[in-house]
């Protein structure tokens, strides 16, 4: 028995000792061996680290008003454990169902997701403390906060209690204080946080900065322990970034833009405008656009993101001339009162000829009133026959053509060209065929011809400042190459303004402002077919689908704006270029040389005088039209020309029996007042003469619907009647009588055995 419980005694002891020294091996093994490991493990159980979040940069226009920056955001949360505690002892207060009806309404969420996110539970099986509403309830502004607030307050008071389980975490998003105004340009941040197209992802590496972050050492109660280690790091806000984009500017081309775009409906319509002295852009927008703050709601129409001013390629039509004329007068190849025979021109044996827009030409004309009339005839002998291909392929490429600008957006595009065959090089000559470009390009060009030949890198980065150390990098203007010689450029100033001033056959003549010196072209391209109605004589080029365009400057004398507008595809009757976008310029041109401090030039009158010369200059903008029903002829036409309205009459009747435009209409006093001293078969005036173009405008005055045989000028017309609506039958013919008045320049020729270009 002793011996049992000795050897008890000694197995219980071995073992104790045992476990002793592996206890002492085990503590050594942790506190000697391992000690850094479980060392740095209770530190990161004391330890705890926060974000600091930077700001993004700011961007700026060129006066310093904000275009985008950070703002206060808050995130919408509802609390599924609160709720259901809530409704199991308050069933009667269904505080789920009204929560889920408000945000329903406030949000737009729908019923179902928001039930889910209430009733949210965890992996265990638990109801979460938080659950928030993405996206709709995610990053929302202050106003959807407040409404959101104000119904919380509603339930605290029904309830009796604060926390109703309806929450809203502070947080920071994007915000765009001028809605749509040039997104295309500004781009958007992303809810993720994510740059997203323009030059918000452009510059993201200059706007984003860097986070910050502390560390310091807690106790169980997570209070930093007071002499606890501390490790922090300031944030780095991003760098503010000053644009060469002027608000008023960018507001005027937008809203014209969007009642055009509203109007004409065409695929997109863009408009920029530059300093041509520094080629800072001014102003650039396309639409369609979209609003950054909701660029959501934008998904399903892509257009509304692509900026068409650096991103789409096009031929330019007669707006490209200005590059032809510039070649030719720097050789010394144009001269305004040299005469020619215009309406058609073969430049080789086997190549079919290039037509002047309405087929059958002017006659003889001046090479300058070539230049007002557009005439496609002109431009290939300036360009073909007498630049040749070698010449003209180098004013080509130095104007800057078939390169990128530089500008510093993103997915800048540029095509290479080669004009390999005369037809070519001739097309080339008159803005149609292998050379496309982007309206970068062309607003590029043609401020070197403003500016006195100097071709400059176009920016719209102005400048970028530091927000830590002040510093500022400022972008200075960086000339490319001298295009043509300042003397040049003088003369083609002068020959260009002749395009807008002459009221009678200057193509650009819808853009004349008075006391304004502006210099302009037109431009109407025919689009390459792709698969609708072609050129009858087989060009390839669609009988129906246009560019239209109008590019020019302000003043002459001393260039303070270049502005292009260029409309896809408006679905107009009349597709011109003179027609469609002149008024269009007209109205953004003359908002922004006023608002650039630019008067106008009016003659110095006595005193006496300046009241009537102040209504002179308002009549020469708008006009009533006078009352002439019942006038003799001379006198309708002397009471129109006191409002200085050109004059067509149809007819050959004594007196006035019809008036169009009506009379007490509010019209620009460009437009042509028409009397009807006959009228045929429906009341329908005779338009025996008239110019398809015109009769297209007198049928729609008169709001007749009619149909078209043939091309050039009306010969005969048919009415007929369908139903109780008179049809107008026009027959058309080349040889038709030429009307009495002249065109208004458009160069657009549904008839040219090349494709028409204005």
């Amino acid at each position: 028995m002793t011996k049992r419980i000795k050897l008890r005694t000694l197995l219980m002891g071995g073992f104790f000792t045992l476990l002793f020294v592996g206890l002492i091996f085990r503590l050594y093994w942790v506190q000697v061996v391992k000690a850094d490991f479980w060392s740095a493990q209770a530190m990161k159980t004391w330890i705890t680290s926060e974000t600091i979040k930077q700001e993004r940069g700011m961007l700026l226009d060129r006066d310093g008003k904000v275009l985008a920056a950070d703002a206060l955001a808050y995130t919408v949360a509802v609390g599924p454990k609160r709720l259901n505690e809530l409704e199991q002892k308050h069933p009667e207060w269904k505080l789920t169902d009204q929560i889920v009806a408000k945000l329903r309404e406030v949000l737009g969420t729908g019923e179902s997701d928001l039930r889910k996110a209430a009733t949210s539970k965890k992996d265990n099986g638990e109801l979460r403390d938080q659950r928030e509403i993405r996206p709709d309830g995610w990053k929302v502004d202050k106003a959807v906060k407040d409404a959101l607030s104000e119904f919380r307050d509603s339930l605290r008071k029904q309830t009796g209690t604060n926390d109703v389980g309806l929450y809203f975490v502070e947080d920071t998003k994007r915000y765009y204080p001028n809605g749509a105004l040039a997104s295309q340009i500004l781009g958007y941040e992303s809810k993720e946080g994510e740059a997203v197209i323009g030059l918000e992802k452009e510059l993201n590496d200059q706007l984003k900065g860097e986070p910050g972050f502390i560390k310091y050492q807690k106790d169980g109660t997570r209070t930093q322990l007071p002499n606890g280690e501390l490790d922090f790091k300031q944030a780095i806000n991003g760098n503010d970034v000053t644009l060469t984009i002027d608000r008023d500017i960018q507001f005027y081309i937008e809203e014209a833009l969007r009642k055009a775009y509203e109007k004409y409906k065409p695929i997109s319509i863009t408009a920029i405008a530059a300093d041509p002295n520094t080629m800072e852009i001014l102003g650039m927008s396309s639409m369609p656009d979209f609003n950054p703050n909701n660029y959501w709601d934008y998904s399903n129409n892509q257009a509304a993101f692509r900026n068409n001013a650096i991103q789409s390629l096009y031929e330019p039509g007669s707006t490209f001339k200005i590059v032809t004329l510039a070649g030719a007068v720097q050789e010394g190849l144009f001269d305004p009162n040299e005469m020619y025979m215009s309406g058609r021109i073969k430049y080789t044996e086997k190549d079919k000829p290039i037509r002047d827009y309405n087929y059958t030409g002017w006659g003889e004309i001046s090479m300058l009133d070539g230049l007002k009339h557009s005439s496609n005839v002109a431009f290939v002998t300036l360009g073909y026959e007498r630049l040749g291909k070698e010449r003209l392929v180098n004013y080509i490429n130095n104007f800057g053509f078939g390169q990128k600008t530089g500008i510093e957006l993103p997915n800048e595009v540029s095509r290479p060209y080669s004009l390999d065959y005369p037809s070519e090089v001739a097309t080339a000559a008159i803005g149609q065929g292998k050379v496309l470009v982007t309206p970068i390009q062309q607003v590029t060009a043609v401020a070197a011809v403003a500016n006195g030949g100097k071709l400059l890198e176009p920016h719209i980065v102005k400048s970028i400042t530091n927000n830590e150390t002040g510093e500022k990098i400022v972008t200075e203007p960086k000339v490319i190459r001298q295009v043509i010689s300042e003397e040049t450029s003088r003369k083609v100033g002068d020959y260009l303004e002749q395009v807008v001033s002459d009221r009678e056959i200057g193509s650009g003549k819808l853009a004349y402002i008075p006391g304004y010196r502006i210099a302009g072209k037109t431009g109407t391209a025919q689009k390459v077919s792709t698969g609708g109605q072609t050129d009858p004589n087989g060009s390839g080029y669609a009988k129906d689908r246009f560019v239209v365009s109008f590019i020019g400057y302000a003043p002459v004398e001393a260039p303070k704006i270049v502005l292009y507008v260029i409309m896809d595809e408006p679905q107009a009757e009349s597709a011109f270029g003179g027609t469609l976008i002149g008024p269009i310029f007209k109205e953004i041109m003359g908002q922004s040389l006023e608002h650039l401090g630019v008067k106008p030039n009016m003659p110095k009158l006595e005193a006496s005088s300046i009241s009537a010369a102040h209504t002179a200059a308002s009549a020469e903008i708008t006009a009533k039209v006078p009352d002439v029903v019942g006038m003799t002829v001379s006198q309708a036409q002397s009471a129109l020309k006191q409002k200085n309205f050109p004059v067509g009459v149809l007819g050959k009747g004594t007196k006035v029996l019809q008036q169009l435009p009506k009379a007490g209409s509010v019209m620009p006093d460009s437009q042509r007042i028409y009397l009807l001293t006959a009228t045929q078969q429906g009341g329908v005036p005779d338009l025996t003469g008239l110019s398809l173009r015109d009769a297209i405008e007198m049928c729609s005055l008169l709001q007749v619907p009619f149909t078209v045989d043939g091309e050039g000028y009306v010969t005969s017309q048919k009415a007929a009647k369908i139903g109780s609506q008179w049809t107008l039958q026009l027959t058309l013919s080349p040889q038709g009588q030429q009307a009495n008045d002249q065109d208004d320049g458009s160069d657009q020729d549904d008839s040219s055995d090349q494709p028409a270009s204005e």
